[in-house]
């Protein structure tokens, strides 16, 4: 039953990935858990909890695994499956009647507004703005390590709109400032001194926006103390973004063409949504982590302010709600404590940047502008080390994934001593990411499971064997991380302009 008034799991903002086996060794905490030197660099997200890593820090209810879904065996359900049926189910789209059943039913909250949204590319320009109006925009950027990658499971796109004082220029949509005012937020998040948008002509906009004195044509962007246009008397709230920020979030099953490509399909497992709706001061977030802090050594239970239809509040100046597929395979609101398995990640982990993942890991420059698109795209090492993302989590989860699974890629990748092989030294993003057609059309059968059970409170991870490298319940007699393999210095963001296949181990 889907229920708004029961919660089976008092812990769910503790996702399934927190119960994996380390063995001492294996550490896939890293990329969410982290601490920062302060002295070497500003950061807004002071929640500092790199200690968890490999910690099993949880509450009394916490310690044990309520994600029984990791549990079940799908061997069967795959067996029943044919290739076509579940190619055609993927190809089906259920997005685009979501709006009047929404309506309908007197739903409150957000009703997505974004034409064609299930036609993936096909719904924006080359430059990303959505074309039927609705000013959303997609860029692109690199998947989160782990759960995000398509070789586990999903295809996946975010996209961003600003409120119309930041898209205008005396009451008119101006494409070039809707554009630098995005870019400025790029910069703020990312803490980057410039970056590149196509020429803009700077006389016909009038504001000097490389800083040098001279209203020219200029492709330069440089940081800057307010926005532009109609927003120029609104400052720039460091690594945070203007109240009124909304973001979509599309996850997807995988779509396999004709030459056994991975691509975007049109059919929807999830539509996420989230709004800023307040701006707060250093000192207020300062308190808030810190509270943060304080719950979690007191093992006290996560709690939010439910604001019904519109969603959950995280405390940090978001709203977040959500769509899933029901029974049928279209999409529904999510309950309660559906949503709550999304406040984890989006409010009390030490890697975000305000709450969120995606934006501080787009592509720098005018490039980035335009629809996700892993093709081509270089496995940039993160800010804080050398090497290419994607094998160090290999190396360092012992697997393709947090519950250090995905023989695919390990063996794809990976030689049997734990070297890399020399393939992996030149493979792009897509290459490393994605799986092969019989693994992504098990993937897509997997969680059809899941939707015909309507089971998410009990995970939506697309397995169907049980891995032996996840815990039932934590022990405290598990010996921890060895210190060598205990904090990873990582950082959200990425290095665009290094090239990393000269420097993976």
């Amino acid at each position: 039953m889907i229920t708004n008034k029961t919660i089976t799991n008092l812990e769910a903002t503790v996702p399934p990935q927190c119960y994996t086996k380390t063995d001492s060794k294996f550490n896939p905490c890293y990329t969410c858990h982290q601490m920062y030197d302060r002295k070497a660099e500003d950061r807004l997200n002071r929640l500092d909890d790199g200690s968890l890593q490999g910690g099993y820090m949880f509450s009394d209810i916490g310690v044990s695994n309520h994600w029984d879904n990791l549990f079940v065996d799908r061997t069967a359900w795959l067996e029943q499956v044919s290739d076509t049926a579940i190619q055609e189910y993927v190809a089906t789209e259920n997005y685009s009647s979501l709006e009047a059943r929404l309506v309908d039913t007197g739903w409150q909250g957000f009703i997505p507004d974004l034409d064609n949204y299930h036609l993936a590319a096909a719904a924006f320009d080359d430059r990303g703005l959505a074309k039927d109006g609705s000013f959303w925009v997609a860029f692109n950027y690199k998947p989160f390590p782990g759960t995000f990658w398509p070789t586990n499971g999903s295809t996946d796109d975010v996209v961003i709109r600003l409120p119309a004082a930041f898209r205008e220029l005396n009451g008119e949509f101006n494409r070039d400032i809707y554009y630098l005012n995005l870019t400025l937020i790029e910069l703020n998040l990312k803490n980057d001194a410039q970056t590149t948008l196509w020429p803009i002509d700077e006389n016909a906009i009038g504001f000097d926006i490389d800083n040098n004195g001279v209203l020219e044509v200029t492709s330069t962007v440089t940081k800057s103390a307010n926005y532009v246009g109609d927003a120029a008397t609104t400052t720039i709230e460091f690594q945070q973004f203007p109240t009124g920020t909304e973001f979509m979030h599309s996850v997807r099953y995988l779509g396999v063409d004709a030459e056994h490509v991975i691509t975007i399909p049109e059919r929807m497992k999830e539509l996420r949504y989230m709004k800023k709706v307040a701006t707060l001061s250093r000192g207020e977030l300062n308190g808030r982590y810190d509270n943060e802090r304080k719950e979690k050594l007191l093992g006290e239970l996560p709690n939010f302010i439910n604001r019904r239809d519109l969603g959950l509040d995280n405390g940090l100046g978001w709203f977040v709600q959500g769509f899933i597929e029901d029974y049928d395979g279209e999409l529904r609101p999510q309950s309660f404590e559906e949503t709550m398995f999304c406040m984890g990640c989006h409010t009390a982990i030490g890697t975000t940047i305000d709450s969120t993942f995606s934006f501080a890991r787009k592509l720098s420059g005018a490039a980035s502008w335009g629809y996700i698109n892993l093709h081509g795209m270089a496995d940039a090492p993160n800010r804080s080390e050398s090497g290419g993302e994607i094998i160090n989590y290999l190396l360092r989860s012992g697997g393709g994934n947090e519950f250090r699974q995905n023989p695919e890629m390990i063996s794809k990748w990976l030689n049997r001593d734990g070297t890399v092989k020399p393939a992996a030294h030149s493979a792009d993003v897509y290459e490393l990411l994605a799986p092969s057609k019989p693994r992504a059309l098990k993937l897509n059968k997997a969680y059809t499971h899941i939707v015909r059970h309507q089971n998410f409170i009990e995970g939506r991870d697309a397995t169907w064997l049980v891995s032996p490298n996840i815990l039932r319940a934590v022990d405290e007699d598990i010996p921890p991380l060895a210190s060598e393999y205990r904090f990873y210095q990582w950082d959200i963001r990425l290095n665009w302009q290094t090239r990393s296949d000269t420097q993976l181990p």
